[in-house]
């Protein structure tokens, strides 16, 4: 039984990143035909999803049964009630609690930061400067990130404890973060690293460099100096 997932170019789409890490995380990587695809821009994507009606969007997952999954909350949600061994969100039901809250609101929340200062793995940007509305979300992220290791007790690098779907998540936004110099508050500086030094999202952007086409339109008009290590 193999489940079909269709990603977007690795350096820049974003909850392409997200749907990876919850396939690679979690051991479910022998249970997937992944399938990288390259439009030119969001309006593209539907020619590259034509066979798997109705789905519009990146990531999309086509079950065994042939079921389209197309939604990236959705795809964890499907994913975790799946594979029920993998353990994607904390066995602890007031931790699990805590982990799927603050990944809804990475899904429902922070436009700014998604929409002004998009994803790139290429390269970080220098002399970006957030203006008021960032600033409001990056003290937001802070926040909801240092309240989730405080409620849940996480001692180690990640939001509830062990990794679960809540990071896979805001794995996008923690290279956001690195990508733009915006990682210097304490909690948040700390669980970017964290994320950088993620061998399955460092393949991830091995695999995009080496492979996945350079899109200019992700580039913003500042000088660049070399991602992160």
């Amino acid at each position: 039984m193999t489940y079909q997932l269709i990603l977007g170019n690795r350096l820049y789409f974003s909850w392409s990143i997200a749907a990876y890490l919850m396939v690679e995380k979690f051991g479910l990587s022998r249970h997937f035909n992944i399938q990288i695809v390259h439009p030119q821009a969001e309006f593209d994507v539907a020619r590259f999803l034509k066979d798997t009606p109705p789905a519009r969007t990146l990531p999309t997952m086509i079950t065994p049964d042939g079921v389209v999954v197309s939604d990236s909350f959705a795809i964890a949600e499907e994913l975790s009630s799946r594979f029920p061994d993998a353990q994607m969100w904390p066995r602890d039901p007031a931790a699990r609690a805590v982990a799927r809250t603050v990944a809804a609101e990475m899904h429902s929340n922070f436009g700014g930061l998604r929409g002004g200062w998009p994803v790139n793995l290429r390269h970080a940007f220098v002399g970006a400067v957030a203006p008021p509305d960032i600033e409001t979300e990056l003290d937001r992220l802070e926040t909801i990130w240092a309240n989730a290791r405080a409620k849940t007790g996480a001692d180690g690098p990640w939001l509830c404890g062990e990794y679960s779907l809540a990071d896979a998540v805001f794995a996008p936004m923690a290279s956001r973060l690195a990508t733009y110099k915006f990682n210097t508050r304490p909690v948040t500086k700390a669980y970017v690293a964290a994320h950088l030094a993620d061998p399955a999202f460092q393949k991830w952007r091995a695999d995009g460099l080496a492979n996945d086409p350079v899109m200019a339109k992700f580039d913003l008009d500042l000088p660049t100096e070399n991602w992160p290590n």
